[in-house]
């Protein structure tokens, strides 16, 4: 495969996963800040979405203030944001034309039709709490469907394997920095663990990866911090851990090597960062510091795309 057919469908499937996590994102603060003031303290949630999405620098830039209006028009249409859900659905959209015959018809369908009703959405607006609502379940149902495609659709060659190591080191950096903002930024000093900011955030943060029915499911017990974190981080059983990602990147890098007839520093770095995974627990990783755990795991993750770039899509 060309480099450049293995760049169009790794970033095509990073774009999307991108999407669908800023429209959960948005999604799970617009529920924490409909509770009552008493419930949600001092914390600014819209804040805390610009910090988790990465664009908080930028953003103020732009804007002045972070409330829902801004943060929502920043994160979902702003042509400044490069990272916004407009631009990521535009740039996947480009993506795929430039490798229109690796893809299925039905992946080719979900990003044409997707790119087709944003145009749509963006001349009429969500001026409304219902239109924003529609236009989130659109974004979120859009990367289901496509992620299905793939799944459903695609030769499991070298264009498959791409497209899934896009995938999952982009699910891996969104789960880590999520993780990260809520134990190093988001809960106030003067706040204890367990009381009715951190349940409600906690709650938010679960619902940000699809992971509030599965925590009950797996620990049957009330929202516990160290708990979320061991999901989170460590159970390779839920599909947006960081340590599920892992398993599956070091899959497909495998796969990939062996149809090259090679292996690389691709293979290796992935290879070291499951195994620290593997072999790390909560309590070391508490001793440590989570903060520190997950900036040492968002910068390795960083440093495998510089590796997977180098190796492959130059």
């Amino acid at each position: 495969m060309l480099s450049r057919t293995a760049e169009n469908l790794y970033w095509l499937a990073r774009y999307v996963e991108r999407a669908e996590y800023l429209a959960r994102t948005i999604d799970a603060t617009l529920r924490v800040t409909a509770l009552p003031a008493a419930y949600i303290g001092k914390t600014n949630e819209w804040d805390s979405a610009l910090l988790t999405a990465g664009v908080a620098a930028s953003f103020y830039q732009t804007y002045e203030e972070a409330n829902e209006h801004n943060v929502v028009e920043y994160l979902s249409f702003s042509p400044n944001n490069p990272s916004s859900i407009r631009n990521c659905i535009e740039a996947a959209r480009l993506n795929s034309r430039s490798v229109r015959t690796a893809l299925t018809s039905e992946m080719w369908d979900t990003i044409n039709s997707a790119w087709i009703e944003l145009q749509e959405v963006w001349s009429k607006g969500t001026s409304t709490r219902e239109d924003l609502a529609k236009f989130l379940r659109f974004v979120q149902e859009t990367s289901l469907r496509f992620d299905g495609s793939a799944y459903r659709t695609m030769l499991r060659n070298d264009a498959y394997w791409f497209s899934r190591m896009g995938v999952h080191l982009e699910r891996a950096d969104n789960t880590a920095r999520i993780l990260d903002v809520k134990y190093h930024v988001l809960l106030p000093e003067e706040e204890h663990v367990g009381g009715p900011l951190d349940f409600y955030q906690w709650s938010s943060i679960l619902r940000s990866v699809s992971a509030l029915t599965a925590y009950h499911w797996v620990y049957r017990e009330t929202l516990k911090p160290w708990l979320i974190a061991d999901l989170l981080i460590l159970n390779d059983t839920l599909p947006r851990s960081l340590a599920s990602c892992y398993g599956n990147l070091v899959r497909n890098l495998d796969q990939i090597g062996v149809a090259y007839g090679r292996q690389g520093p691709a293979q290796r770095h992935a290879r070291g960062i499951r195994n620290r995974l593997e072999h790390s627990n909560m309590n070391d990783i508490f001793q440590h510091g989570v903060h520190e755990f997950i900036q040492e795991f968002i910068a390795d993750n960083s440093r495998l795309g510089e590796i997977i770039t180098k190796q492959y899509l130059i």
